[in-house]
């Protein structure tokens, strides 16, 4: 079975969302991209500027060890030895003047032996194993080294809105260097001097920054993405849209092209139809006549032919109607009047199946439009309703002026119309009739459409068919 080629504008239109698609990902995860990136580079920033502060701090503190308690130490009692309890207490003294005015946690002496001389915690003093590998690499090379302490993973500090104190901690390794003096040569390691600072406040900051950032990524991306996809939603109803107008189009293409080919057969046939059918119809009406009061038998073979002969008339007016359309001449006609003789012409036979006709409407409304054309068309809609009513019923008939134009409502009591073939009444040659051609709503909407007007088939709420003719003003008499 091969399969149905695929329509060309429907690709396009798919590799258009595609594309779509795609650059929204692409600018989604650029713009996480350079969130991310901005937040490490800020991260990195205010590390940097932590560990130059850290050194700092660490020269300052080394300066002021060696000025204010080795040196005094040294001259008064020829040693260090801080065991002393006036050494330890001094030493205690110089550091704690020294940092109290910056957020430093922990600050620890260890000497060439590993061991913890000093510390702000006096529980460690004393002991070893403490340090590890960085004291020993600090102390060999002479040069400092940094460490950043997180108790929060990047993803837990972003959604920590109130870090305590000491999340975040820098610990600088600072070799505890001599400077010159007396006699003491200058640059002697005598030990690593550890400073662990508090950075959570000023980290606090940073991870707000970095919160405003991915925050306006995001509102960013989700605005991105509502005005992408309201885009690609309204594109989707306007290429569905065409693609209804399209096959609409096709299928009266089709159809025209088939009606076409009939409008040619049946031009071609009319006449030799209708001239053999004109004398049976005329003969059997004549013997119908004179046979009527003589033979019984004779008069009903006679009054079929006749019947025949004039419902095989009709049916060849509607192929000519609906395939050679005449050209219409516009009149200035009361809707009404029109109305009226068509609601005069059915009354007895509506009496004769209980059925009423209400005409809800005043006289006035007038339209430029083709009088016989126009008459024929609510005809048809009046009879059809009564058809479909059967016995017992109403129909109902109103006119309203709308903008542009009248709106003529037909609504009957009848079964209505089905929910699946609704669509379909219109088409020519389609009937749920035993009997007919299917082209009387086909004429009607041919004649509506050729005053610029609008036929729209449907039902009642309560039931029954409602059949709303629109006719424009558009035209001038």
């Amino acid at each position: 079975m091969n399969s149905k080629p695929k329509d060309p504008q429907m690709q396009s239109f798919q590799l258009v969302k595609l594309l779509s698609w795609t650059l929204l990902v692409v600018i989604v995860a650029s713009s996480l991209g350079l969130s991310v990136f901005l937040a490490k580079h800020a991260d990195e920033t205010l590390l940097e500027k932590h560990k130059e502060f850290a050194l700092l701090q660490a020269e300052n503190l080394n300066h002021q060890i060696y000025r204010r308690f080795i040196l005094p130490t040294i001259i008064g009692y020829g040693k260090i030895g801080l065991k002393n309890e006036e050494q330890m207490d001094r030493l205690d003294q110089v550091i704690r003047s020294t940092v109290h005015s910056y957020k430093v946690s922990e600050v620890r002496i260890y000497d060439p032996s590993l061991i913890i001389s000093y510390s702000l915690n006096k529980e460690n003093i004393g002991k070893e194993d403490l340090g590890g590998e960085v004291i020993t690499s600090v102390l060999e090379s002479g040069k400092p080294k940094y460490e950043f302490i997180s108790k929060k993973s990047a993803i837990g500090a972003i959604f920590d809105f109130n870090m305590r104190p000491g999340t975040m901690l820098l610990k600088i390794v600072y070799p505890l260097r001599s400077e010159q003096s007396l006699n003491i040569e200058e640059n002697i390691i005598m030990g690593a001097l550890v400073l662990t600072q508090d950075i959570t406040e000023d980290y606090q900051s940073v991870i707000n920054f970095e919160r405003l950032i991915l925050f306006t990524s995001c509102c960013s991306a989700l605005i991105l993405f509502a005005t992408i996809m309201m885009i690609i939603k309204r594109a989707d109803i306007i290429n569905a849209q065409r693609m209804k107008d399209r096959q609409a189009f096709e299928r009266e293409l089709n159809q025209s092209e088939k009606l076409a080919s009939i409008g040619r057969m049946v031009s071609g046939v009319a006449h030799e139809i209708r001239n053999p059918l004109g004398i049976i119809s005329s003969s059997s009406e004549l013997l119908l006549k004179r046979m009527k009061d003589v033979d019984p038998m004779n008069t009903r073979i006679l009054s079929a032919i006749h019947e025949e002969c004039k419902r095989l008339s009709r049916t060849v007016s509607d192929f000519l109607d609906y395939a050679r359309p005449r050209k219409l001449t516009f009149v200035l006609i009361d809707t009404s009047d029109l109305l009226d003789k068509i609601a005069t012409f059915l009354e007895p036979k509506c009496h004769e199946s209980g059925i009423e006709i209400k005409l809800e409407y005043v006289h006035g409304h007038k339209i430029c439009a083709d009088e016989d054309l126009l008459y024929r068309a609510f005809y048809n809609l009046v009879g059809n309703a009564v058809q479909a009513i059967e016995k017992d019923g109403s129909i109902r008939i109103s006119i309203n002026e709308v903008a542009d134009g009248l709106s003529i409502v037909f609504s009957d009591t009848g079964p209505g119309f089905n929910a699946d073939i609704v669509d379909k009444v219109k088409d020519p040659f389609f009937t749920t009739k035993d009997s007919g051609t299917g082209l009387g709503l086909a004429i009607v909407s041919n004649i509506v459409e050729n005053h610029e007007g609008r036929l729209t088939v449907g039902n009642n709420p309560e039931g029954g068919a409602r059949i709303e003719v629109f006719l424009s003003a558009k035209h001038d008499c």
